[in-house]
């Protein structure tokens, strides 16, 4: 069975790591290619490590009036467009029959009072977000299966619940008292400079962003309350550091009761143990989850340290932001979706050295 996929704003960072693993994916064929940028310009123009991969295929150009014609070349959509674009073009794909992978913000939260807080809108689409199915396997691969809408979740969103999953999944820890600490690579700002990203003023910086408040914590606030079956409150701190891709997230809690390290350890096994890209990190280098070693992969390496003192203990999510944390973890919802198996085009061991 072949899928014909588009990308719709396949010109970015998140667009470009699409078109990278879908060019090796045996069940897709790439047919839509879009950016209103590049439009009439070939995928290697921009994406200059695909040369060769897609010869033929030129951008698109994208708007509303257009895109019926494009709808009739698709299968299923991925959107890799900013936050707030997705919202025009979504309906109107599922209205058609065409699947929709959405890597946007715009379907991530269930309720629609949340956006007015975290995005400073009102959802036009209520109905949709209560079809859209959050896109973590881990969480929802039973309600990824046969999926038509996709909210493919955060990069921090995403480092952060791995981290936490098994300690609120056992109820082992305060779930009103989370800190996540989150350090990230440069590439999440996406492929436009800012002064905040522009690699002269990046380069060698180490400083916090958003730190009154990190949006990507109310899909973590969300997610983790689904899975405890009560509300938890947890605050989000990103760091901006000197590296390209990655994300380490840091989520410090504090113990209801005395746990060893092999029974912490035990509900780490027993929650990741037959995920295929989970890979739990202990007592081997490089001691603790690090982003260098999971960079080019979907694979997320998590594990946990205890401060007996004070009780506190911490659990660690190292993924590449563009793959696990983007396009990598969107892929394997849409598998989930397809029926496929879920780790077709994404068994890449990760880049050693970066």
């Amino acid at each position: 069975m072949t899928v014909r996929v588009g990308v719709l704003g396949g010109s970015g960072y998140t667009g470009g790591e699409l078109l990278r693993l879908l060019a090796l994916h045996p069940n897709v064929e790439v047919t839509v290619v879009t950016s209103r940028e590049y439009a009439g310009k070939p995928i290697h123009f921009v994406h200059f490590n695909l040369r060769g991969f897609y010869r033929g295929l030129r951008f698109t150009s994208l708007d509303l009036d257009g895109l019926g014609r494009l709808v009739e070349r698709i299968d299923v959509a991925f959107l890799a467009l900013p936050h707030g674009v997705s919202l025009n073009y979504t309906p109107r794909l599922l209205e058609v029959g065409v699947r929709v992978v959405d890597l946007s913000a715009d379907f991530r939260l269930r309720n629609p009072e949340d956006y007015k807080v975290w995005y400073g809108f009102e959802h036009p689409y209520p109905d949709l977000l209560s079809k859209a199915v959050y896109g973590m396997p881990e969480i929802h691969r039973e309600e990824l299966r046969g999926a038509k809408l996709i909210a493919s979740p955060g990069c921090n969103a995403t480092a952060s619940i791995l981290a936490l999953l098994p300690l609120v999944k056992n109820t082992v820890i305060d779930l009103e008292r989370i800190v996540i600490d989150v350090k990230v690579g440069s590439s999440e700002r996406g492929s436009n400079p800012a002064p905040g990203s522009h690699h002269p003023e990046r380069e060698g910086a180490m400083r916090p962003y958003e730190a009154e408040g990190h949006r990507h914590v109310a899909e973590v606030v969300q997610e983790l309350s689904l899975v405890a079956g009560k509300p938890v409150r947890a605050s989000m701190v990103p760091h901006s550091v000197s590296s390209i891709r990655g994300v380490l997230a840091s989520a410090h809690t504090w113990l209801l009761r005395d746990l060893d390290d092999m029974e912490l350890l035990k509900l780490y096994v027993e929650t990741y143990s037959k995920e295929p890209f989970v890979r739990i990190v202990r007592g081997l280098p490089p001691g603790y989850p690090d982003p260098k070693y999971v960079i080019g992969s979907n694979f997320a390496d998590v594990s946990f340290a205890v401060e007996r003192r004070v009780s506190r203990v911490t659990g660690f999510a190292a993924i590449d932001n563009l793959v696990k944390g983007a396009a990598g973890q969107a892929i394997q919802a849409f598998n989930i979706s397809m029926g496929f198996d879920e780790t077709l085009g994404l068994r890449i061991p990760p880049l050693k050295p970066v």
